[in-house]
């Protein structure tokens, strides 16, 4: 990150470009958050491929391709959906048959009360670069404007990370 604070949406986008890399979104409770967040770079067409806004848990499951299996067993916040959110809406958001290289989800709880069993502020972040799947469980504090900003923020600096590795 530049400057030593949390990283910007237009530090993403310049990295993603120097790589040669595309990305796909996958949200739920950040609700379109953190693609806006990413395209507020002119020019990030040349790597955002879109985004999803998947709130509903049917969504999850009929549009980004989420096990029906795994969502009855867990529910949405949990760490293996935000993997699979991240893997489908790579394919999803494919080019030509070619997924996205970097598919990013976000899942959780943003309050203000708890969802079947989860504090607000539980919230997962999926990542799929390539060949690496990962999820990052946070667990955040604040109202829900509060979380969702947090969520970003965060998405972005893991997102970082795993752009830098």
């Amino acid at each position: 990150m530049t400057g030593g604070g949390p990283v910007t949406g237009a530090e993403i986008i310049d990295e993603l470009r120097r790589q040669g890399l595309t990305i796909a979104v996958a949200e739920s409770l950040s609700g379109g958050l953190l693609v806006a967040e990413l395209i507020k770079t002119a020019g990030a067409s040349d790597v955002v491929r879109g985004g999803v806004v998947a709130y509903a848990t049917d969504v999850k499951r009929s549009v980004l391709g989420v096990d029906a299996a795994q969502l009855e067993a867990t529910g949405p916040v949990d760490a293996e959906v935000a993997r699979q959110m991240a893997i489908g809406v790579r394919r999803v958001l494919a080019h030509e048959g070619i997924p996205a290289d970097i598919g990013i989800s976000t899942t959780g709880v943003a309050g203000p009360g708890p969802q079947d069993d989860h504090p607000a502020g539980t919230v997962y972040i999926g990542l799929a670069i390539e060949d690496s799947l990962t999820s990052h469980r946070l667990q955040l504090a604040g109202n829900r404007d509060t979380i969702r900003a947090l969520t970003v923020e965060a998405a972005l600096g893991i997102l970082w990370d795993g752009l830098r590795s």
